[in-house]
């Protein structure tokens, strides 16, 4: 059975500052990710600039992150097929996204039009060798009133996959979403790795304050949830690890960084070398074939 590699996102408009330390601090795999823009930058002359180095360096680019809103916007669908024709020159085998929304709107109100969408957007990649992934970020919406993507909850899932059944498009799963709308994320792994629609793993976890919770519920002015680096959040790494490989699960985790309140700025880097140590320890560490290993 293959390895779960770790890896990490890097900031697609920030590969010159963040490509080189986090390769070299033994991060096995790589996630370039954009968020609602290219940022001006050529994918083409993205890949010329970076696959050198990480072929020297041997590490792969795990996805091509382009999160957006293509429900609503041409535009986000226009730039999503752009990403979809670049990601080989990266060797990459699968593209991420959002799944879209109407901005204010119900999740139901844009299920009909993300089947309509991503029916097409699955073909695209499935033409050019790819998987799309989606990620399960709420981005500050809910079910009444999403934001740019309706793809945060297991119900939406079933709708979702309802619509576009095709093999090649599934979730970029992250425990911490699931975490902040307290929906316990090992039990829903247990749930959802069967299904062979967790193509795709983001490794970022979450903290909640129980004690604000009971005092102020979770529509109150305080903040009960935050987004936390793995190795600093609630999550067993080890029962997900385990969920995994007993699931057959031979992709990778990306750490996504950026987020943590307390591991930020001057302490990025230490946090996201944490987080690497600490999910290297909670897979087994590196493979080691025993004896009678064939």
């Amino acid at each position: 059975m293959k390895q779960i590699e770790i890896g990490v996102c890097v900031p697609g408009n920030r590969t010159d500052v963040w490509l080189e330390p986090l390769v070299n601090a033994g991060y096995e795999c790589v996630a370039l990710n954009f968020h609602m823009s290219l940022d001006d930058v050529d994918l083409r002359k993205l890949a010329d600039r970076v696959m050198p180095f990480l072929r020297e360096k041997g590490v792969r680019v795990a996805t091509i992150g382009f999160y957006c809103n293509p429900i609503e916007s041409a535009e986000h669908r226009r730039i999503l097929g752009e990403v979809l024709d670049a990601a080989p020159l990266f060797g990459a085998p699968m593209v991420s996204t959002f799944a879209g929304a109407y901005e204010g709107e119900s999740v139901e109100k844009a299920v009909p039009k993300f089947g309509e969408v991503f029916r097409e957007l699955a073909k695209h990649a499935k033409d050019n060798g790819l998987k799309l992934v989606i990620e399960n970020c709420p981005m500050g919406g809910n079910w009444q009133r999403a934001t740019c993507n309706i793809g945060f909850h297991p119900k939406a899932w079933e709708m979702m996959f309802h619509e576009v059944p095709d093999e090649n498009i599934g979730l970029e799963w992250e425990p911490g979403h699931q975490s902040i709308q307290l929906i316990d994320p090992v039990a829903q792994l247990r749930e959802w790795i069967g299904t062979g629609r967790i193509l795709h793993m983001h490794g970022k976890d979450c903290t909640t304050d129980w004690d604000k919770v009971r005092r102020g519920g979770v529509f109150g002015a305080e903040e009960f949830a935050q987004q936390r680096t793995p190795g600093f959040g609630d999550t067993d790494w080890r029962q997900i690890f385990s969920i995994l490989r007993a699931g057959g699960y031979e992709s990778d985790i990306c750490v996504e960084g950026f987020h943590d309140p307390v591991y930020r700025g001057e302490w990025e880097m230490t946090g996201l070398t944490h987080a690497l140590r600490y999910l290297n320890w909670c897979r087994g560490g590196n493979f080691v074939a025993g004896p009678e290993t064939v």
